[in-house]
């Protein structure tokens, strides 16, 4: 039996850093201190400070997660952090647990309860800076001494490369990787974390700011899939840092979703989009899609109408990269600016609401038809209506929900007489004529036409 173990858990890191895996994976990113409280306590908070949420939390409503159709999930940061880091990017102590998450031991039944759920852990990391102690470096460990950092400058000119990466981001000490101590301390850091906890994945922070060949290192010590954050819109500026780390979230997308969706802009930026980056990035599908996260205002806050968020989520679902939804999006948070839109919600695991159901629908069919491994394929993109495939499931969306829309989608490469039914609404089917379908979209809703089958009826009735 112990040698079972022992290879079930060598399979599983193996298969965690191997991006191709990763792909298939679906995303569900939480804040530790604000998904729930161990003591089921579902109070409010000052959401500048720590709210109460914990490991424990977490690991006792995975369900939730599951139920919602996730099969990973991204954490904060674990280490210890100076007072007041809820978020956990102001480490102080980094061979510490953050004591407000929990411990070892409950971190570590954590992942292994995810493991049994068969719902991977990412974990979100920081090698760029430490938490905002001026010049009293005596507070940080192991960093505890001034020439552990660069010199005190701040970022004030982002076209500047060398103050990026040599100066304070918002104030913050900025590690100086190029002293080889701390490099190999970082290096050595990331990789005993990994191992310890037997994380699938690290979520890597504030990538820019170091320079890429330390990242080259970091990832390999690591030994786990990454995905890191390159907070800008520019395709060529983000492109080559993933020659570095296997994954970056992909924000110049971001940026056109929120134009194109909140916005109402062209959807024909969604193609241009995507042309402009298979020329700069090194794999596109494994690049992290998402529409929310905790640095930016929720998208219901710059517009509110569920009818277009809708839309965008799906689209970051069943598009091409891998999916990164937001906790709170599924019950339709609409938090402003930091740290507004970090609000608790261990009061709202409402797995009836509509935008709950709309994703848990969508992660079924993402499922069943195998829509990761299948390609995607633009068949239609205009101003107001865009369409895809992944094999034979045909994604239809539009960002004017106060018109109506038709078009014929042509060109489907799904077999001419094959039936094709929205997963919204089982009674809704086309049946695949001349290459193409008609679809028609009215009041803004979403259509996925996939193949009929005996399993969706049993499924349309288990969602009923």
């Amino acid at each position: 039996m112990y040698t079972a173990l022992v290879c079930a858990l060598l399979m599983a890191g193996s298969r965690a850093g191997d991006a191709a895996a990763w792909k298939k994976r679906a995303v569900y990113q939480l804040l530790t201190d604000r998904f729930a409280k161990s003591n089921g306590d579902t109070s409010g908070c000052n959401l500048s400070n720590y709210c109460g949420g914990d490991f424990e939390g977490v690991r006792k409503n995975l369900q939730y997660i599951k139920d919602l159709g996730f099969d990973a999930i991204w954490i904060s940061p674990v280490v210890d952090n100076l007072d007041g880091g809820y978020h956990g990017y102001w480490a102080r102590n980094w061979n510490q647990i953050n004591s407000h998450f929990g411990n070892s031991d409950s971190l570590k039944q954590l992942v292994e309860t995810a493991h049994s759920m068969d719902i991977w852990v990412m974990v979100d990391v920081v090698a760029n800076h430490v938490a905002p102690i001026g010049n009293d470096f005596g507070q940080i460990s192991p960093y505890n001494s001034g020439d552990h950092y660069h010199s005190n400058c701040d970022i004030n000119d982002w076209n500047n490369q060398w103050q990026v990466e040599n100066c304070r981001l918002s104030g913050l000490p900025d590690l100086k990787q190029e002293n080889g101590w701390v490099r190999q301390q970082l290096k050595d850091w990331i990789k005993n974390l990994v191992q310890t906890y037997n994380f699938d994945g690290i979520r890597i922070d504030t990538i820019p700011e170091v320079p890429k060949d330390f990242w080259s290192e970091f990832g390999q010590s690591a030994g786990v899939f990454q995905m890191g954050e390159c907070f800008n819109g520019n395709p060529a500026y983000v492109g080559d840092y993933q020659n570095h780390v296997t994954g970056l979230f992909n924000y110049p997308m971001y940026y056109t979703i929120k134009d194109t969706f909140q916005s109402q802009k062209s959807m024909r930026g969604i193609s241009s989009r995507y042309v402009e980056e298979q020329g700069k990035f090194k794999d596109v599908d494994a690049l992290g899609l998402f529409v929310d996260n905790h640095d930016n205002s929720r998208f219901l806050n710059g517009r509110n109408d569920q009818r277009l968020f809708k839309s965008a989520l799906a689209f970051s679902l069943t598009g091409k990269g891998i999916p990164f939804m937001y906790y709170g999006s599924e019950q339709g948070f609409a938090g402003g600016n930091d740290p507004n839109n970090r609000e608790p919600i261990w009061s709202n695991f409402n797995k009836d609401h509509d935008i709950f159901k709309f994703v848990q629908r969508i992660m079924s069919a993402r499922k069943t038809y195998n829509m990761p491994s299948s390609a995607f394929a633009e068949k239609w993109a205009d101003d107001d209506f865009y369409a895809f495939t992944r094999g034979n499931v045909v994604v239809a969306l539009t960002n004017k929900p106060d018109n109506g829309v038709n078009r014929n989608v042509p060109n489907l490469g799904i077999n001419n007489g094959m039936t094709l039914c929205n997963i919204f609404n089982q009674g809704d089917c086309q049946t695949v004529q001349n290459n193409n379908i008609n679809v028609q979209l009215n009041n803004g809703e979403v259509k996925i036409y996939a193949p009929r089958s005996s399993a969706d009826d049993m499924a349309e009735i288990a969602m009923e």
